[in-house]
């Protein structure tokens, strides 16, 4: 079987019944009972998918059944305001995915008369949509035979056919698309395309791992390069990663008869309209996440220290010092405002805020 080198994969693939019987079995045995593969009702596929991008199973879970429950429907999502998206999606990270979801969703309701869309071309044309999402839905939920790569497909593709070119370079981008569309399988009432792409994605999260792949466990080990090469370990290959930036800060929690105060950062910049505790960057001076004018004007006397955090946001590696503080001036400027606790469950709030507020929340 030759590697795949050009942009005709059909005739480097091993026949599609040699993959796909195999490894359709193993998913109906292997298959994770997640809540959103109990149904193929679109909107509930739609909305699983846009959490599940660079997050965590175990994480989106809980997310997902409380998102459903508050917005079961696209027009629910729709006439939402956004800060009650934003807080139901608080901790998820990645907060232009809320905002796009729920403006996707606004263009449906006033586009599509609330109806999801049945093609590629629409769902492209929705904010925040890109070509995993519009395969993702329109393979699972309506049984079109649209493919899809993600992170755990390109995995498992380069190691199946041996594909040389870095992990996430267009280039085995490219290879990786090519041999998705050809393997999908035609449309069919009982939605094999989505079931394939749901088991591709689930052999590369469980078996075909980044580390350690459980070569023996898969079911697609008799057709796999990389491992009659010896090569799983080596592919894909690595690509060359963004250099971490360590930032340095520290956080004020500022309390007074069981009240906290918080800054909400400005709409247009990054983490828009989040809630965080007063926070001060100290390095480094440039490409500052916690730009000075976000607390301008609030004047806090530090204290004593509280506890130390670890956080990430993209290629950012952060490690923060909590201290108490006082407010020297009973006025606050605009943006910043005292919380009960009994608000801050109904608040939008910022990765570190969240691990900031359990730590203050310690005995």
């Amino acid at each position: 079987m030759k590697r795949i080198r050009s942009a005709q994969p059909r005739r480097a693939l091993p026949g599609r019944a040699e993959l796909r019987r195999p490894l359709l079995r193993w998913f109906q045995a292997e298959r994770r009972d997640l809540p959103w593969r109990r149904t193929r009702e679109p909107y509930a596929v739609w909305i699983s998918e846009a959490m599940l991008q660079q997050t965590r199973v175990e994480t989106v879970v809980p997310y997902y059944l409380r998102f459903l429950e508050r917005f079961p429907d696209v027009r629910a999502l729709a006439a939402a305001e956004e800060r009650e998206v934003l807080t139901l999606w608080s901790g998820l990270g990645y907060y232009s995915r809320a905002r796009a979801l729920r403006a996707a969703a606004q263009a449906i309701v006033a586009q599509h008369a609330g109806a999801l869309p049945r093609t590629r071309a629409a769902w492209l044309a929705l904010p925040g949509v890109g070509p995993y999402t519009a395969g993702a839905v329109l393979s699972i939920a309506f049984g079109a035979s649209e493919a899809l790569v993600d992170g755990n497909v390109q995995r498992v593709f380069a190691r199946l056919f041996a594909l040389e070119e870095p992990q996430g370079s267009k280039g085995l981008g490219e290879r990786c698309w090519a041999a998705a569309r050809e393997l999908v399988p035609a449309r069919d009432a009982r939605g094999t395309p989505g079931e394939w792409n749901q088991a591709l994605m689930e052999l590369g999260a469980r078996v075909c791992t980044p580390r350690a792949p459980q070569c023996p466990r898969c079911p697609l080990r008799a057709h796999c390069r990389a491992q009659a090469e010896g090569r799983t370990a080596e592919l894909p290959r690595a690509r060359a990663r963004r250099a971490m930036v360590a930032v340095e800060l520290e956080l004020y929690a500022v309390q007074e008869r069981g009240r906290v105060l918080l800054v909400e950062r400005p709409d247009g910049g990054r983490m828009a309209g989040l809630h965080e505790l007063p926070t001060r960057q100290l390095a480094p001076d440039d490409a500052r996440l916690w730009p000075a004018e976000l607390s301008a004007g609030l004047a806090l006397r530090p204290g004593a220290e509280l506890g130390r955090l670890s956080h990430a946001i993209t290629h950012h590696r952060i490690r923060a010092t909590l201290r108490a503080a006082q407010l020297v001036a009973r006025r606050v400027p605009p943006g910043v405002r005292w919380v009960s606790t009994a608000e801050l469950d109904g608040l939008a709030l910022s990765g570190l805020a969240k691990k900031a507020l359990e730590l203050v929340a310690t005995p």
